[in-house]
């Protein structure tokens, strides 16, 4: 299953935006209001939503200036988010989040909407940055 969000203009350098995806406390700026739960342990971080399980996210790889990819610490649901960032000008980049799970169809079809809206979320936070 993919989910790719909006691609959102920041008027950032595109070194800033991969900086602040590379520091995981940096993405509680970034979760939703409903969020209950945020704390960063190492290379990974563990956030609750409202009504949802705990999910651990671990960093997975990193491409300078470019990209950062995001994967589930659980191999029992495996999914990566990746974040690209794409140079615009000196001090202006474009960023599009990218999700990809590999679930079965009944597990796809109860998550793509609220992983859909938490998608947008984020990317809409990110275009405050």
């Amino acid at each position: 299953m993919n989910i790719e969000g909006n691609t959102v203009v920041v008027k950032k350098s595109p070194k800033e935006v991969f900086d602040f995806f590379t520091k995981l406390e940096n993405y509680e700026q970034l979760m939703p209001e409903n969020t209950e739960k945020f704390e960063v342990d190492g290379e990974s971080f563990i956030f609750g939503l409202k009504g949802m399980p705990e999910i651990r996210l671990v960093m997975k790889d990193q491409t300078e200036y470019s990209n950062v990819t995001l994967g589930a610490a659980s191999s029992k649901l495996p999914f990566t988010l990746a974040s690209d960032i794409k140079e615009i000008s000196e001090n202006e980049c474009e960023v599009t989040l990218k999700f990809n799970g590999d679930f079965n169809p009944m597990m796809a079809m109860m998550v793509k909407k609220p992983l859909t809206k938490f998608i947008e979320t984020l990317t809409e936070n990110i275009s405050k940055l």
